[in-house]
């Protein structure tokens, strides 16, 4: 969800040219700039679902100490299905096949709400372009988000965004969303605080890449932070999720 999300937040600070150096190009009008980006996130999103993928992800367990830690790594493999659904099978466990999981089946995601996710996120938050940067070797725009003083959220994914402020990095010859950056600015619960409780300051940062010529999608994800789990043990939090092996399957 906050994989989502995050990735559909789409939208430099301009250095003074040094005496006798080009003067640098003026920063993109932002709304267009934006809408662009929009565009492309909420399209991958669409294509998304006609792919397979794999994903490994570092789960936390309970140790004998009532501490979380973190646990050995898990590989799922996702297969869409025709009604928007998908099938996701554990087929790795620490380095080892996994062949007798049981396949879990994932209904297609309902529209609860008049705004899809990411319409909801761009509600809530507000952007300002702030400068031009290059990010391994490509130059990026660097947009700030923040959230939007008195917006209230109509789906839990802008209601959990707003929490958060950050950086987005938008590759500027595509206007496609490649990085994400974002800090809680207050705790965040989970099953009204009673399963568990993530404290202000909780990072996430979220990778997309180049899929096909014309397509990005998410390939990594990382959480940091610190809070409580089951109300009283300490939770520390460090777990990354990697997206590999994409397959267009339709």
């Amino acid at each position: 969800m906050i994989v989502r999300l995050l990735g559909a937040l789409a939208g430099a600070v301009m250095v003074a040219a040094t005496a006798g150096a080009r003067q640098a190009p003026p920063l993109p009008d932002a709304e267009p700039f934006y809408a662009a980006a929009r565009a492309n996130v909420e399209r991958a999103q669409i294509e998304q679902r006609d792919f397979a993928y794999r994903e490994r992800r570092t789960e936390l367990h309970l140790n004998p100490f009532g501490r979380m830690g973190t646990g050995g790594t898990l590989v799922f493999e996702y297969t869409p299905l025709p009604d928007g659904g998908a099938e996701r099978r554990l087929i790795e466990r620490d380095g080892t096949p996994v062949t007798d999981a049981e396949v879990e089946r994932r209904p297609p995601r309902r529209r609860g709400s008049r705004r899809s996710a990411v319409e909801d996120a761009i509600g809530v938050l507000r952007f300002t372009i702030e400068r031009r940067t290059l990010l391994e070797g490509q130059p990026t725009i660097a947009v700030k988000f923040e959230p939007k003083p008195g917006a209230s959220a109509e789906t839990r994914e802008g209601n959990l965004v707003r929490r958060f402020t950050g950086t987005i990095f938008v590759d500027e010859a595509s206007t496609e969303v490649v990085r994400v950056d974002a800090t809680a600015i207050e705790d965040l619960t989970y099953g009204f605080g009673m399963v568990a409780r993530l404290g202000k300051g909780t990072s996430i940062a979220l990778r997309r890449e180049r899929i096909e010529p014309n397509l990005w999608l998410p390939t990594s994800v990382r959480f940091t932070g610190k809070g409580r789990a089951l109300l009283f043990r300490h939770l520390d939090i460090d777990q990354s999720i990697e997206w590999t092996n994409y397959r267009r399957l339709r």
